[in-house]
């Protein structure tokens, strides 16, 4: 499993714990330094089974100078969506984690980092 984290987040250095008091493998990724493409961004939404704009953290201040909370939420935009986050990728939810099963999780609860655990 993999899980993207900004070390500066209580959420994920809190699922991180969980992660280590479990035992369970896996590979930190500091999205901030090691930032994913649009490929990626689209590969963990189908995973996730979200769109870019559920992940998207609409009140950051790069959100408030995009317009982001005025964009529209459909088809037709999601590829703008996907390369805002990819543009900037403080805009992306976090910490989120892939499991090993193919699916993958915004772990911002203990509830939602155990369900990762679980797959």
């Amino acid at each position: 499993m993999e899980i993207w984290i900004n070390p500066a987040c209580s959420k994920c250095r809190s699922a991180l714990s969980l992660l280590d008091a479990e035992g369970a493998e896996y590979t930190v990724r500091r999205y901030l330094e090691d930032v994913p493409g649009e490929d990626e961004i689209r590969a963990v939404l189908e995973r996730l089974g979200l769109e870019p704009w559920d992940i998207t953290r609409t009140q950051e201040a790069v959100a408030t100078q995009l317009g982001i909370k005025e964009w529209a939420r459909d088809a037709g935009t999601r590829d703008r969506w996907i390369a805002a986050l990819a543009s900037h990728p403080g805009l992306i939810q976090r910490p989120i984690i892939t499991a090993d099963d193919g699916t993958a999780v915004v772990g911002r609860t203990e509830e939602a980092v155990r369900d990762a655990l679980s797959r």
